[in-house]
């Protein structure tokens, strides 16, 4: 089997709670909390190896650090989700006379067994070796058969909502917002098989499959929120300016061709990469924040954006979880300034959930890689959606927005797969 019918395999082997995170060619399965974190508006808790619930106020990232110091563990990593509610936590951007976001925020968990499976071949630390090696020998399952969801149902007045924002944003209330819209899916999906067909039709930045306390997702996407590696490098990747990619040759190059001399998509990218400059250096030594490879084009399954990655160092005192609290949520999938874009978020949105948050893994040597969850599959009590939003900006049209979300959609919509038990 292949690395990716390899994690599809480990994932339906009855594992209580796993994380599957792809980077770089290299798919990481991790299985059963040896610890659990979790975090709410008021309150971090942690069950396993580590006991403990105690109210926390400053910095959620903060506390979540100082948690993890706290862990039993010599080395350890951690994977988990990080709701887009977050952002209504993190001191900077609170809006007053609004509620604290309800429900839980985050959760991670150490692992008891991690799976990791490279071109180079197959390692597993933890307690479930030979239930691994067991898995891994059995026959592969079939391939499953999709059925394809129709990413045109709009039933939420997404075109009425971005007329609106589009005159807030003329009236001066706001630059930017991502608004989005839920596509919900009238049968029960298998989320690992929908997960191996969309993998395969896609090339993402990343890849993720999780079920968490019964919550499952899956997702390839498009660009990183933040990622520090163990020397303190930190790099943010916004995307913003988006146009289909897949129907062709000479349709994906004039596509390409428009979308890099359009001047709606150069401003909305442009902005996004101000404001992440602006973002790393409240963490970053401000001598060391650059840009590189300024609005290159990166191709996502069925979209292309333009992109930029933005560089820096870590200044002295300062961590990975402060680099993931200074640019969540990603600009990409928020809006400027992010304040006022929260703000219309919250009035012109439904509640996003996991959506345009992070799934991320982290480790003790100080390294993090959180990657924005679009283009997913969500489930829970039953229920299945997909999930796509566009930026908005004073040139935008409703028309032009709706359909950029379609075309979003459709880096997953072609591949969903039902349940066994519920078929379409």
């Amino acid at each position: 089997m292949n690395a990716l019918r390899q994690v599809a395999a480990l994932a339906r082997a009855g594992f209580e709670d796993y994380v599957a995170f792809e980077k770089d060619g290299v798919w990481t399965f991790a299985a059963g909390a040896l610890a659990s974190i979790t975090l709410d508006a008021t309150h971090v808790r942690a069950r396993g190896a580590l006991e403990l619930d105690e109210p926390w106020s400053g910095s959620p990232c903060a506390a979540l650090r100082d948690v993890l110091a706290r862990l039993p563990f010599p080395e350890w990593n951690v994977y988990g989700k990080v709701h887009f509610g977050f952002a209504g936590i993190v001191p900077a951007l609170r809006l007053q006379g609004v509620d604290a976001p309800s429900g839980e925020l985050v959760r991670l968990m150490v692992p008891r067994t991690e799976v990791r499976i490279s071109a180079n071949g197959l390692s597993v630390r933890g307690e479930d070796r030979e239930r691994v090696e067991a898995v891994l020998a059995a026959p592969a399952a079939p391939v499953p058969e999709p059925s394809p969801v129709d990413v045109r149902n709009d039933n939420g007045n997404y075109r009425d909502r971005v007329a609106l924002a589009v005159k807030e944003i003329r009236q001066g209330q706001y630059q930017k917002v991502i608004l989005s819209r839920v596509l919900r899916i009238p049968f029960g999906v298998d989320v690992v098989g929908t997960y191996e067909l969309t993998r395969r039709g896609n090339t993402p930045a990343r890849s993720f499959l999780l079920r968490l306390d019964g919550r499952e997702a899956a997702g390839v996407s498009p660009e990183v929120i933040v990622t520090v590696d163990a020397d303190g490098g930190v790099v943010t990747q916004p995307l913003a300016g988006t146009r289909a990619f897949g129907r062709g040759a000479d349709e994906d190059s004039a596509a390409r061709a428009e979308l890099e001399s359009n001047p709606k998509e150069i401003f909305e990218h442009a902005v996004s990469v101000r404001t992440a400059q602006e973002e790393l250096r409240r963490v970053c030594r401000v001598e060391s924040v650059h840009v590189g490879d300024f609005m290159g084009v990166k191709e996502r399954g069925s979209v292309q954006h333009l992109a930029s990655l933005v560089c820096g160092r870590l200044d002295e005192g300062r961590s990975a979880w402060d680099a993931l609290e200074a640019v969540f949520p990603a600009v990409t999938a928020s809006g400027i300034p992010k304040r006022e874009s929260l703000d219309a978020i919250a009035r012109l949105d439904e509640a996003r959930g996991l959506y345009s948050g992070a799934v991320l893994r982290a480790s003790h040597d100080g390294s993090l890689d959180a990657a924005l969850v679009l283009r997913a599959i969500y489930q829970e009590n039953g229920a299945a959606w997909l999930r796509a939003g566009a930026g908005i900006v004073a040139d935008s049209t409703p028309d032009r927005e709706f359909e950029e979300t379609c075309e979003k959609l459709t880096s997953v919509a072609p591949y969903v797969v039902p349940a066994p038990d519920n078929p379409a």
